[in-house]
């Protein structure tokens, strides 16, 4: 969507919603786009729709899809479907925790430290920074100067849920 041919049309989508929350949305792309559709997922609460320009040459098809939206369906190009389904089994790196580190992480996304980790979980400090630090390396989250690496853990933890 010009001018910048770049995230104005969901940002125009975004605005829309801020002011009339029960419309539908519909946004159609020349290129399938993975981020965008996350973001349409994420962050809209159904009635949205993302589909490649060229579907809209299949008026009935098209129509159908409109219809869906309208409805408060989600409604998602078949071939993004299957980009963003192998791309969560590319790698999960929550897959990759184990049951203590997850409670860990869990436990971090309530805010506790790490002496009340230790607390709570009747474990000695040195092993809690153990398992912290696993979990940063398993979600690979590299020491930074500009971004808290707990911070970035609970962060990804809570869009996992």
């Amino acid at each position: 969507m010009p001018p910048g041919f770049a995230d104005e049309g969901i940002e125009a989508a975004a605005e829309i919603r801020s002011f009339a929350p029960q419309v539908g949305l519909m946004l159609l792309s020349q290129y399938v786009e993975v981020h965008h559709a996350l973001r349409l997922m994420e962050e809209f609460d159904g009635a949205v729709g993302y589909l490649l320009k060229d579907r809209v040459s299949d008026l009935g098809a098209f129509a159908v899809d409109v219809r869906r939206v309208a409805g408060g369906e989600v409604v998602i190009y078949a071939e993004l479907v299957s980009r963003l389904v192998g791309r969560r089994r590319e790698r999960d790196p929550f897959a990759e925790l184990t049951d203590r580190e997850r409670e860990v992480l869990a436990l971090m996304a309530q805010g506790l430290t790490n002496a009340a980790l230790s607390e709570e979980l009747v474990l000695s400090p040195k092993t809690i920074e153990g398992y912290v630090r696993s979990v940063f390396t398993k979600l690979g989250l590299e020491p930074g100067e500009r971004e808290h690496r707990r911070v970035q853990a609970v962060l990804r933890f809570l869009r996992w849920q």
